[in-house]
């Protein structure tokens, strides 16, 4: 480990998982007079060692780093060199804020955002996800984070033939969009922001190259997505995932338009089994890690291995998130 630099610390809600901590903890070295090296610098000069780590572990949270504003943690996020990845096709309002800087799901703070891998609901989805607290929670709001394999190796010991018919038929999602955004709903992204266009012929064409059925109606489109996989499976790990939004769709994809229920079923139009959705949810909630954000951290997740979701928080709170290809 480059101990000049960086050090890994231990903190109460860290998970070991066969010995590896869940996620990595890294913060400067109190030894070391950081005036002289940033977390960007840091950051180039260490890369596939910090990658090395984000492979073991899933996920990274950087903690005590002079991260202070959208702009220097873009320059943290632009450190690293993943491309961009344009937000086309996910459900989330979101609003740029400076270069490759997002607001994280504006959906109101007593709502919570159930477990997922960012947009598994389309075929380009991100590799990497940065978020960063930029104002610490008044109470709540926590990003719990889990690792998909358990997820994967939990459902198939207790249900293996619905697992068996989840990677035989894959998931078919529907979300009805209205025209423009609806900050009231954690999916109320319209879809003119959804495809990047107000040109219903220009929707279509994007739509169509995710694999997208679009149904036009009164006042917006309903979408439907897929069949499309529920279980991935990892070549960078040798191992399953629950790559999905199932659980995220089946308990959280609720507004004026939108009935959960009718939102996910299986690939051959079946409706899932709720029970075992909702199990599935236990399931999340017993293995993940939620820790208490802090002004300044800068939490990197990798999209194949770990699911995410937001707990609900009594203002303020404001964090900003990237993704990356």
């Amino acid at each position: 480990m480059p101990e000049n630099l960086l050090t890994q610390v231990v903190i109460p809600q860290q998970k070991l998982f066969n010995g590896v901590p869940f996620p990595a903890v890294l913060s400067p070295n109190p030894n070391v007079d950081h005036t002289k090296a940033k977390l960007p610098q840091i950051i180039k000069e260490q890369k596939p060692w910090i990658v090395s780590v984000l492979h073991q572990s899933g996920a990274i949270l950087f903690r005590g780093f002079p991260v202070n504003s959208a702009s220097d943690f873009n320059d943290v996020v632009e450190a690293f060199g993943y491309e961009e990845l344009p937000y086309v096709g996910g459900a989330a309002p979101r609003t740029n804020v400076v270069g490759r800087v997002f607001t994280s799901n504006e959906s109101p703070p007593d709502q919570k955002i159930p477990f997922h891998h960012e947009m598994a609901q389309v075929p380009e989805y991100p590799s990497k996800l940065f978020f960063f607290c930029d104002v610490e929670p008044g109470s709540g709001g926590e990003t719990p984070i889990v690792l998909s394999h358990v997820v994967y190796e939990k459902m198939k010991n207790k249900y293996p033939e619905f697992v068996e018919r989840l990677e035989e038929h894959g998931l078919i999602y529907v979300r009805v969009l209205g025209e423009d955004d609806d900050p009231s709903s954690p999916i109320g992204r319209g879809w003119k922001s959804t495809f990047l266009t107000k040109d219903k012929s220009v929707a279509e064409e994007r739509a169509a190259k995710l694999g997208m059925k679009l149904e036009w109606i009164e006042d917006g489109v309903k979408t439907v997505m897929g069949p499309i996989p529920g279980i991935k499976f990892n070549q960078e790990r040798q191992q399953k995932m629950w790559f999905n939004s199932m659980v995220a769709a089946y308990t959280g994809w609720k507004d004026a338009r939108n009935d959960p229920l009718k939102a996910v079923t299986f690939g051959d139009g079946q409706p899932l089994p709720a029970e075992v959705v909702h199990d599935c949810l236990s399931i999340l909630e017993d293995e993940s890690v939620a820790i208490p954000w802090k002004k300044g951290d800068v939490l990197l997740i990798d999209n194949l291995a770990v699911l995410h979701s937001r707990r609900s928080f009594i203002p303020p709170r404001r964090v900003l998130a990237s993704l990356c290809k």
